[in-house]
């Protein structure tokens, strides 16, 4: 019972079965009520029309045979009992006077209907609880304005009830046949939305195991159908992170391997005792530096993986641009000597507030900083200009360098990526970029070979205090 096989087909045995047990238990009694109303209703009817034969025989005088002969007919009419009772003067009773039935005769309590229609001086309708129990409609007749006669009509409810068990077998029958239909038809429709299902998981099982190349069965319109493109959109991009995340190990290896070597090498080279002091103190150097670049890129490795997981926690706030950049730009003096240029900061106002997190935008700036230092001839001058425009801040990282080659600018932001072979980790511009975009912001560049490259940072401007 725990399939969904199961489970729908019982859940679709349980509501038939409840339709039929509702109209079995609860319409048919209401049946039952209307048929032995109608019963009546149908009763006071025909006294009321058929009455009027028997009055007239009874005016006309004539022989006790006649009369009996015009209540039988009444009666076939009908369909029900008829008697004919004769009012006593004064005493306001009734008495049996010609009956079409050669049963037993009326009793006191068959004649109350009668005695109620007496009373109330016209038709009157009454019924015996059970299933046995008598239908009856009495009419009384008027001679000369005083009635003289009553015409008792007389049904057995056992009519009612033969046609409400005829219902009840015939109920029972076509909910017996219904039952079965909906057992049959619920197992085959679980089937085949089970098998669905199941093809669905058997994917979802292949996917798992890592083979990405398993596709959905998108081809139906349904809900399943609407789950499998869901999944198959799903399976689609973990084929693609899968991709980018052997990428990016590849890569990562390729170059934390390169530094790691290198500084093997001249750990072994330095181990030779007759190396001259110059010589051992250029190895030293060199040392220094590929461990300084394992660190920058251990750093930029685990700050790239902090921010695909999601676990870089922003704080945004109102922040002068201006001033972070006066704030940040001054921090690259000693490196700006060494690389014999000047860096200008441009201010578009007083005060160019934006929505962010300072700490995270002065990492940009230095990173655009830096990678403009690294990328440039020495002497190459930068200007950073703070600028507000269109409802977003713009900071923006311009350098008269030898510009980015058309092919190179669609790659600049991917990760390991170095236009011109320069040392470098070749994450900054992709960390860059991730950490503006969490800012809702955006990072462009553009670059003319041979003349200029520019990093335009946009923000969020900061909303009124």
């Amino acid at each position: 019972m725990l399939s969904i096989r199961n489970r729908l087909a019982a859940l679709f045995f349980l509501i038939t079965a409840f339709a039929v047990g509702v109209v079995y238990l609860y319409v048919t009694p209401q049946l039952q009520t209307s048929l032995r109303e109608e019963r009546q209703a149908s009763l006071a009817d025909s006294a009321a029309r058929l009455s009027e034969p028997i009055l007239d025989a009874v005016q006309s005088g004539v022989p006790r045979t006649d009369l009996e002969e015009a209540v039988a007919e009444v009666a076939q009419r009908a369909g029900a009992r008829v008697t004919l009772l004769a009012v006593s003067p004064g005493a306001q009773t009734v008495r049996p006077l010609v009956d079409s039935s050669t049963g037993e005769e009326m009793k006191d309590a068959d004649l109350e209907v009668a005695k109620r229609a007496l009373d109330l001086g016209a038709t009157a309708t009454g019924a015996e609880p059970g299933d046995d129990g008598l239908i009856q409609a009495a009419e009384p007749l008027l001679v000369n304005g005083r009635i003289t006669w009553v015409v008792l009509f007389t049904a057995q409810a056992e009519d009612v009830e033969a046609q409400v068990a005829l219902i009840r077998r015939q109920i029972l029958v076509a909910g017996g046949i219904a039952l079965a239909l909906a057992l049959v038809i619920s197992v085959l429709v679980a089937r085949v939305i089970t098998q669905r299902v199941r093809s669905i998981e058997q994917v979802a099982e292949r996917v798992a195991a890592g083979d990405f190349s398993a596709r959905f069965p998108t081809d139906a319109k349904d809900e399943l159908g609407q789950l499998a493109r869901v999944l198959d959109d799903m399976q689609r991009q973990l084929a693609e992170l899968d991709s980018a995340r052997k990428r990016f190990i590849a890569t990562a290896s390729h170059e934390l391997r390169t530094p790691i070597f290198s500084v093997g090498g001249f750990l072994e080279l330095l181990e030779d005792e007759d190396m001259d002091d110059e010589t051992r103190r250029s190895f030293l150097r060199q040392v220094r530096e590929q461990v300084d670049r394992l660190g920058k890129l251990a750093t930029d490795l685990l700050d790239l993986s902090g921010l695909e997981a999601g676990s870089l926690e922003l704080r945004p706030e109102r922040c002068d641009i201006g001033l972070l950049a006066q704030v940040v730009t001054s921090e690259f003096v000693p490196a700006l000597a060494a690389h014999d240029s000047r860096l200008e900061v441009r201010l578009g106002g007083p005060s160019i507030r934006a929505q962010c997190d300072p700490e995270r935008v002065g990492q940009v700036l230095r990173i655009l900083i830096d990678n403009a230092l690294t990328h440039t001839p020495s002497g190459t001058d930068l200007v950073v200009t703070a600028s507000r425009s269109h409802g977003k801040v713009r900071l923006a990282v311009r350098d008269s360098g030898q510009g980015i080659a058309a092919e190179a600018l669609g790659r600049v932001f991917a990760p390991f990526y170095t236009s011109d072979g320069t040392q470098g980790s070749g994450l900054g511009l992709a960390i860059a970029r991730e950490l503006t975009e969490r800012m809702r912001g955006s990072l462009a560049v553009d670059s003319e070979p041979g003349a200029h490259t520019t990093f335009t940072l946009e923000l969020p401007v900061a909303s009124p205090v």
